[in-house]
């Protein structure tokens, strides 16, 4: 009987600790980048914007949670999600194996094709690793595409930036000869006054090792139940028609691509 009473004792225990170690997803803080239009980026009045913004607020409201934004730079996004300075990270952030050892991601949410610009006067003929040999290629720093430049476009003298803001700004004055990003991101730019020098020269064909699956939230790996919760929620949103919503007032084409 003294054995029967400690184990029952002992399970008692273990639920209450499980009990406190519970979370309340009752508010969900995201991480974003607010330097990536047209999926995330700051207006003047400091609000953030973008379809990431419009798509983790519809997530929310289907999970019906509070959602609280918190900004923070490319390179230390992901540490700061492991710090628990956020619970998620809405920033089109591409899903690779690479994150998925530090990070667990949902579904994907979109899925978009890299490319290359250059001025509307560039003499390069084509996006190969041979048409850009020896010319200065920019990028944003630790994103796929900047990884993609590394392993396929070798021959480019590779620069790479913090923000898309400052390679947009060398490859206006002349600094640097191509960039290469999201074809969205460069399409929506060249639609500016300030992207009125360039073209895009061409997409490219995605590795899905470097540009993984398109992209998704990612989570801390032992928040499974938040990842269930956003999963489900992005389901429905797809079924109910609130995504097709908010991609058609980005986008003239459907963003969750194949």
């Amino acid at each position: 009987m003294r054995v029967l009473r400690m184990a029952a004792a002992a399970v008692a225990v273990l639920a209450a600790v499980g009990g406190a170690q519970a979370k309340d997803w009752s508010k969900v803080r995201i991480g974003t980048e607010g330097a990536y239009p047209p999926f995330n980026s700051l207006t003047s009045d400091g609000q953030l914007v973008g379809f990431d913004v419009d798509i983790a607020k519809a997530l929310c409201e289907e999970m019906k949670v509070e959602c609280e934004f918190i900004t923070s730079d490319w390179d230390g996004i992901i540490p700061g999600l492991q710090a628990g300075k956020y619970d998620a990270i809405i920033a089109s952030m591409s899903i690779t194996d690479e994150r998925k050892q530090k990070v667990d991601f949902t579904n994907k949410y979109y899925n978009t094709p890299p490319a290359i610009a250059v001025p509307k006067d560039s003499s390069i003929a084509g996006t190969s690793d041979a048409d850009l040999s020896g010319i200065a290629l920019g990028a944003q720093s630790s994103t796929t595409h900047s990884n993609y430049a590394e392993e396929k476009l070798g021959s480019a003298d590779l620069k790479l930036y913090p923000t898309p803001d400052e390679y947009k700004l060398d490859i206006a004055s002349g600094r640097i000869d191509a960039v290469i990003d999201d074809v969205v991101v460069l399409s929506d730019w060249l639609a500016t006054e300030d992207g009125a020098c360039c073209k895009i020269l061409g997409t490219l064909t995605p590795d899905p090792v470097i540009n993984g699956e398109g992209a998704g939230i990612a989570i801390r790996k032992d928040d499974g139940e938040l990842k269930d919760k956003f999963n489900q929620a992005l389901e429905a949103i797809l079924a109910n028609g609130k995504y097709k919503e908010i991609n058609d007032k980005y986008f003239t084409f459907d963003v969750y691509g194949g």
